[in-house]
């Protein structure tokens, strides 16, 4: 344990509960449903309304061996070539094999997956999937249905709900296991201000981080506040250098920031091509499955088409499709680009790789338990293993799924007994920055660290990045808040400073592994060393924040995690 905390007020309310599950999308939903199932008093707390998650703006579906012919060991195939050589394989196969009927308890929680005339699931394919596999609802909006079917079970369970409220800090107790969290209350509901959970399990199911990004297809509420939290509090978080950027978002303009239109990849799968302004395709002949090569494929080839013609895009053409496929089966993505002016029925669409999904997250084992006894992680806050460099297309909704009810069998099977959380007076405290701050972080995170990366690059945004993590220590007092910032202004605790506190957090974890990896694979791009390097990189690299708030990076042996408990790791080999 670090002992480092935000700095904020003491809390002033108290919640006891046997389980607290922090994000309301799939993975928080699954686990919460599935622990009061098993008898246990729990908690949901969310950062914004109950149904505003992440999992509501996915568009595509979810992936499952459900189609005839299809077997989760092609499933496993697929998932293992997209995460170039550096998946956990019993973490995929974990996935692929209890995947199916994951999806189907979700259909009968209250689902509704498109079907096609003879009432199946209707099917479809994505990138790097060799196979129709890919469930869809609403046409290209799957995740607001996941959503609402898991909203309205929750709340039928009458289940204890904290909605508008930041997760700050984990509790714990004298033996250093979890103790619950103390969170932000913003001013609605039954409680206000800073208050706390106690529990002896806790879930982060925060979703993403693609806030340190200018430009992201994340919801503005996607500040990484999970992983700042288990930093925090001595957890390992693993893979972070390895940040998805999905390679058809639609292009607004050369300055547009802040959360963008997705064009999902299901348009693809259709069979929409990917052309330059003259019409040309530009992926036949570089990957056999063309427009459907994995993600990282995909995004490559189109930050170098755009380089090599000086262009600020590239375009997504199905006109082809027509318009009633459009409107039948895209709907979603229709309605967005003519309201910004572009109709793909008779237009190509501008399109340009923006941050997607983070393949890395908390480090976690199979039960979705961390290093931190007590504390889970699950969803994309969470790193199982499953995606390696680089996550294949719809595989995150069924990670979410598969292993929240995996976290809900582990808490249910242990029912650890309520303790006593302690405070410790006088602890180290993280300097808080300005929210003037984020946009700092935000753009150099852009430049250096982004699609495209290098030594020098790297080596800019993390004088960058220490710059305000210095500035911001040396003007704070312990305990209290910071005197002054990069900004120029006090940065008074708050909703604002906090998470601008914990995007530098984690943009400064995914820099230092960033630069630690000397090797091009997945989604991590170095221009300075262009090739995979399975030698000296078939590992995964684990940061650490020391309690003085310094950064530690370690290489695993091989690309399956170690243990996250002691006692379940091997003892050492003997002569």
């Amino acid at each position: 344990m670090t002992g480092i905390r935000l700095t904020a007020p003491e809390p002033g309310w108290f919640i006891d509960a046997d389980v607290v599950v922090v994000g309301s999308g799939v993975a928080g939903l699954t686990t919460a449903l599935r622990c009061v199932a098993a008898g246990l008093d729990t908690v949901v707390v969310t950062k914004a309304r109950l149904d505003d998650g992440s999992t509501r703006w996915a568009q595509g579906g979810i992936a499952a061996a459900l189609g005839e012919g299809d077997t989760p060991e092609q499933h496993l195939d697929d998932t293992l070539v997209a995460g170039a050589g550096l998946c956990d394989e019993r973490a995929v196969r974990t996935l692929v094999t209890e995947g199916p009927d994951a999806v189907r308890r979700l259909i009968d929680t209250g689902a509704h997956f498109d079907t096609n005339a003879s009432g199946d699931i209707a099917l479809t394919r994505e990138g790097g999937h060799h196979r129709r596999r890919i469930a869809h609802a609403g046409g290209d909006a799957t995740g607001a249905e996941i959503s609402r079917a898991l909203v309205e079970a929750v709340r039928a369970q009458a289940l204890h709900t904290v909605e508008n409220a930041l997760v700050l800090d984990l509790l714990t107790d004298a033996e250093g296991r979890t103790a619950g969290v103390t969170l932000h209350v913003m001013g609605e509901g039954q409680h206000d201000g800073v208050g706390a959970v106690r529990a002896p399990s806790v879930v982060l199911a925060t979703g993403g981080m693609g806030q340190v990004f200018s430009a992201t297809t994340n919801p503005p509420v996607s500040t990484g506040d999970g992983v700042a939290l288990a930093l925090r509090a001595g957890a390992e978080i693993s893979d972070l250098e390895f940040v998805q950027f999905h390679p058809t978002v639609l292009f607004l303009g050369a300055g547009s920031e802040g959360q963008q239109p997705l064009v999902s990849e299901a348009v693809r799968g259709e069979g929409a091509y990917l052309v330059d302004a003259s019409g040309t395709r530009f992926m036949t002949g570089q990957h056999e499955l063309a427009e459907l090569a994995p993600r990282d494929i995909v995004a490559k080839a189109i930050t170098r088409q755009m380089q090599a013609q000086g262009a600020e895009h590239m375009y997504l053409d199905a006109r082809h499709f027509g318009a009633e496929m459009w409107e039948q089966r895209f709907p979603t993505i229709l309605a967005t680009c003519r309201e910004h002016g572009i109709d793909p029925v008779t237009e190509p669409i501008p399109i340009a790789p923006a941050a997607h999904h983070a393949s890395g997250g908390v480090r976690t084992d199979l039960h979705g338990r961390t290093t931190v006894p007590g504390l889970y992680a699950c969803g994309e806050a969470a790193c199982t293993g499953v995606h390696g460099a680089n996550r294949l297309a719809s595989n995150s909704l069924l990670e979410g799924l598969v292993f929240a009810e995996r976290i809900a069998a582990d808490i249910a099977e242990r029912r650890p007994a309520r303790t006593e959380a302690v405070r410790p007076e006088g602890g180290p405290r993280s300097a808080l920055l300005a929210p003037e701050a984020r946009t700092e972080i935000q753009r150099s995170m852009t430049r250096g660290a982004g699609v495209l990366r290098s030594a020098e690059s790297l080596a800019a945004t993390a004088r960058e990045l220490e710059a305000l993590h210095d500035g911001a220590a040396g003007t704070a007092n312990e305990g209290t808040a910071n005197e002054g910032t990069a900004a120029g202004k006090a940065a008074v605790p708050g909703v604002d400073a906090w998470e601008t506190t914990n995007l530098l957090l984690v943009s400064r974890v995914l820099v230092a592994a960033a630069r630690e990896r000397t090797e091009t694979r997945g989604c991590h791009w170095r221009e300075d060393h262009p090739d995979r390097d399975d030698a000296n990189w078939g590992a995964h690299l684990v940061v650490r924040v020391g309690e003085d708030r310094t950064l530690s990076v370690r290489r695993t042996p091989g690309t399956d995690f170690d243990p996250v408990r002691p006692e379940d790791r091997p003892a050492p080999r003997t002569a």
